[in-house]
């Protein structure tokens, strides 16, 4: 049996939370440099989040006595796994497993149709424009040099983006009006480890080389059998 506590998080684990946890530093840190470039830092927020299953959902009935109210219209990223491929040749089949894990990456933008001198703009082309500036954000940090291994070397192997999809979010059974999303799949080699037994001590052996009188070598040896 196994003689130790399975008292831990798997590597997939770690890495889901690791990619949230760079996005959002890195949120921060872009809305600052916004700041002190003179721009408006709000172009470079999101929401992150991981593992919901609509996190969108405030935006789904935002109509208050016939006017569209929005509390936040920050573009929403979640982030979830997928799946993890073990690759057998590159393991050593005891204690680390090769493993390539994909990780979803739903990203949301809202979009409120605006008035015009002439006409106005429809929602879901704002909402195209906010989901695909959301996805340039996300894609250029996760892909930027200083994430090669989402700072898990030694554990992480490498990162890459598989695909990037344009959807439009469902929920039962309907679109969500003025809201489109877009996928990132993106691949993670990562290494999973597994608990190992404890080796009893059958014997134990003390020896020491000792001289004789006449210069021979020879090895003092004792026996502590358990």
């Amino acid at each position: 049996m196994i003689d130790t506590l399975i008292d831990k998080q798997d590597t997939f684990e770690i890495v889901r939370d690791k990619i949230a946890a760079i996005l959002a530093i890195e949120v921060a840190n872009q809305m600052a440099l916004a700041i002190a470039a003179g721009k408006d830092p709000a172009l470079w927020d999101l929401r992150i989040f991981t593992e919901r299953f609509n996190p969108f959902e405030e935006w789904l009935n935002p109509i208050e006595d016939g006017i569209v109210v929005i509390d936040d219209p920050t573009p929403i990223i979640n982030i979830w796994f997928d799946n993890a491929v073990l690759n057998a040749a590159g393991s050593d089949r005891i204690k680390r497993q090769e493993t390539h894990g994909t990780y979803n990456i739903d990203i949301y933008g809202l979009g409120v149709a605006k008035k015009e001198a002439v006409g106005f703009t429809a929602s879901d082309y704002l909402a195209s424009i906010e989901s695909h500036r959301a996805t340039r954000l996300v894609r250029n940090i996760l892909m930027s040099a200083n994430y090669a291994y989402l700072e898990l070397r030694g554990t992480v192997w490498g990162r890459w983006i598989d695909s990037i999809n344009t959807f439009y979010p469902e929920l039962n059974g309907r679109q969500g009006q003025r809201i489109v999303g877009a996928r990132i799949k993106f691949g993670v080699q990562f290494n999973e480890f597994a608990p190992q037994f404890t080796p009893a001590n059958l014997e134990s052996i003390f020896a020491a080389v000792k001289r004789d009188l006449d210069g021979h070598v020879f090895f003092d040896v004792e026996y502590d059998v358990t």
